[in-house]
């Protein structure tokens, strides 16, 4: 009797949709409390808490929406066999367009094709309304519809153009890959891992934003004399002028080896008070930087890279596994997406650990900006972003517990306000 995988990865696909929606309803919950968290009293105002509470709730509301209507479809598409009827319907096209459809590589592109068009379809609709109401509705929305559509123009072009090479070398590597293919296929991931990261900051990215230099002036002057005394390879420091699409903002750095740079929101550059708040929160990154979070993050996915692929070798070669999905052959990118599917009570799992570590990281980056000083100016940069952004002030613990990578600002301020009364 043959395992009923594709039951199995529908009813934990339904489980955890009705898990997460309770979570879903507890946070949407807090969200509607009329007032602050008794820490943020006197720190928020009242306008921008009430600011704040409206743009939480509206995508909240439409967060159950949008997961509804997501988990019915996927559920769908798996339990009715809509994955190996199109996976033939891909197969008849590349026929008719007088292609061999007996070449796996193409069958898969094709296959793709018309998953993207229609992936396009269904988001497209969300996406509007995301952008041009929700965002538009509280002031955070600044692009045209001409230039929502010219992105989206561009990442399609970018994965027509990038997609295809690397799943040719995927389903050669699966083919050729004998005993070692889980090593050989990890040493791909990594390798192109390393290649995106060095080409999308710089040829990728700037079809998105312009890039300029940070002016001269007293802003730049600390910024380099705070990368200069932790000994950080600065190179060169950018603004993007990410107002021409939202007014959220944000910071990061990239580059490897002594090959580092900064950039900077415009948007973060104008809704901070002074320069110290700016230098605090770059200083919070730096403390990324110095206490090698990036270096772990980077370890922990490739070791989970590799156990997948690991897992991936143990039933690539499975008849009953595809069969429970309504195939009658093996492709190679099916049996990843099936396994992917199977994996997903693991996934969840790590997740969750991933997202416990990385908020440890982030209280340790907030603890090494303190140590430098920067104790009250990022304390201030913390509440303008928090404020700017319209972040939620009020978070249920479990839903936060979950689902969040950083912790909240509630927690953030709580422990930097701890560390001063120790200090004091």
């Amino acid at each position: 009797m043959e395992f009923p995988y594709m039951e199995a990865v529908v009813g934990f696909m339904i489980l955890m949709y009705f898990f997460e929606t309770y979570l879903d309803v507890r946070q949407h919950a807090a969200l509607k409390l009329p007032t602050l968290p008794k820490t943020l009293e006197g720190v928020i105002s009242l306008d921008k808490f009430q600011k704040s509470r409206a743009y939480s709730l509206d995508k909240s509301h439409f967060h159950f929406l949008h997961g509804f209507v997501t988990i019915v479809m996927d559920s769908t598409i798996l339990f009715y066999g809509v994955l190996p009827w199109f996976w033939k319907k891909s197969g008849n096209f590349v026929t008719l367009v007088g292609l061999n459809a007996e070449n796996e590589i193409v069958h898969t592109l094709a296959f793709l094709a018309g998953a993207m068009i229609w992936s396009q379809i269904t988001d497209l609709p969300f996406s509007l309304y995301s952008t041009f109401v929700i965002e538009a509705r509280h002031g955070f929305n600044k692009q045209t519809i001409w230039l929502f559509f010219r992105d989206m123009i561009k990442g399609i072009f970018l994965s027509v153009l990038i997609g295809p090479p690397i799943v040719a070398a995927i389903i050669l590597i699966v083919q050729k890959g004998g005993p070692y293919l889980a090593i050989y296929l990890w040493a791909f991931m990594f390798a192109l891992s390393i290649v995106m990261m060095t080409v999308y900051p710089v040829l990728i990215a700037p079809l998105f934003n312009k890039f300029t230099p940070l002016p001269e002036g007293q802003l730049r002057e600390k910024i380099e004399k705070l990368a200069a005394s932790l000994r950080f390879p600065l190179k060169k420091l950018f603004v993007i002028d990410g107002s021409t699409r939202s007014s959220h903002s944000n910071a990061y750095m990239y580059g490897f080896f002594n090959n580092k740079r900064i950039v900077l929101y415009d948007t973060l550059v104008q809704q901070c008070k002074n320069d110290e708040e700016v230098v605090a929160v770059i200083a919070h990154e730096l403390g990324h930087w110095k206490l090698n979070h990036t270096v772990y993050s980077f370890i922990a996915m490739q070791v989970l890279t590799l156990l997948q692929f690991g897992g991936y070798t143990l039933v690539r070669n499975s008849t009953d596994l595809y069969r429970s999905f309504g195939f009658d052959t093996q492709p190679v990118l099916i049996g990843l997406i099936i396994f992917q599917h199977t994996v997903t009570p693991l996934q969840h799992l790590v997740s969750f650990g991933l997202n416990l570590v990385s908020r440890s990281f982030e209280f340790q980056a907030d603890d090494f900006a303190k140590k430098l000083g920067y104790a009250s100016a990022l304390r201030a940069g913390l509440v303008k972003l928090q404020e700017e952004n319209l972040s939620a002030m009020n978070t249920d613990p479990w839903y936060s517990a979950y689902h969040y990578s950083h912790p909240p600002l509630v927690e953030r301020l709580a422990v930097l306000d701890k560390s001063d009364k120790k200090a004091n």
